[in-house]
C-alpha cells in the first residue's frame, strides 16, 4: 500500500515514449451519461481477466465513465495492476491480442502503460504496478465525485469548457497532442477537487 504522502502528491508532466501511437482522426466530444457505459466496462474487464488469469492482480472501472450522471468523453478507463509493468513480456502480447494497441509509455510516472481499444465506445487501459498511488488516488477521484454531485457538476463544467478552449478553428482532434492540452486546461478544477477529498480524509 503506498504512504499517504505518494498518494496526495501531484504528477507533473514527464517523458512520454510513444510506442503504437499514430494519429487516427477522432473527434473527441463530451457526452451525456450514457447507461452502457458500464456494461461496455464489464465486457472488456472479462476479456482483459481471461487473458491475464492469474498475472491480473486488480483491475477497476474509472475515469468519468465510471461516475453515475457525470457526462463524459466516450471512453471506457480501465485500471489494471500487474506485478511488474516493465515485463512486458508478461503481459503486453495477451493485451494485444484483445486488440488493444500498446499506445505509450511513461517511465517517470510510476512505469505507466497505456493501450487503446480503438472500437466505440474506445476503451484505454492503464498499467500500473500494485503498489501504485495511482491505483488508489483515481478510485478515490471516482468515488468522491459519485458521492458529492456539487463538485460532479463543477467538474462536468471544467470538462466542457476545457474541450472549448482547445477546439480551436483549425485544431487536429487525431493530433497526438490533443488529448493532453485538454487535460491540461482542466486539471485547476480537478486539483482543487483532489485537494477538497484528501483534506476531507485528513490527509492535507
Amino acid at each position: 500500500m503506498p504512504s499517504r504522502e505518494e498518494i496526495v502528491r501531484h504528477h507533473d508532466e514527464a517523458e512520454v515514449v510513444y510506442v503504437g501511437a499514430y494519429p487516427t482522426g477522432y473527434v473527441v466530444r463530451i457526452e451525456e451519461p450514457d447507461p452502457t457505459w458500464p456494461h461496455r466496462y464489464a465486457e472488456v474487464a472479462e476479456q482483459i481477466s481471461a487473458a491475464l488469469g492469474d498475472r491480473l492482480l486488480d483491475i477497476q472501472h474509472i475515469g468519468s465513465t465510471s461516475v453515475p450522471g457525470l457526462p463524459a468523453k466516450p471512453i471506457i478507463d480501465i485500471d489494471v495492476a500487474v506485478a511488474d509493468p516493465v515485463d512486458e513480456a508478461s503481459y503486453v502480447p495477451a493485451l494485444e491480442s484483445l486488440g488493444l494497441v500498446h499506445w505509450l509509455t511513461e517511465p517517470d510516472w510510476h512505469q505507466h502503460r497505456l493501450f487503446k481499444m480503438l472500437t466505440e465506445p474506445r476503451v484505454h487501459v492503464h498499467v500500473f504496478g500494485p503498489d501504485c498511488p495511482e491505483l488508489v488516488r483515481h478510485r478515490m477521484f471516482r468515488d468522491w465525485l459519485t458521492a458529492h454531485p456539487d463538485d460532479r457538476e463543477e467538474y462536468a463544467a471544467a470538462k466542457r469548457s476545457a474541450l472549448a478552449q482547445v477546439d480551436t478553428p483549425g485544431a487536429e482532434h487525431g493530433a497526438l497532442g490533443f488529448g493532453m492540452r485538454y487535460n491540461l486546461v482542466k486539471q485547476p478544477v480537478v486539483r482543487e477537487i483532489y485537494e477538497r477529498m484528501f483534506r476531507a480524509a485528513g490527509w492535507a
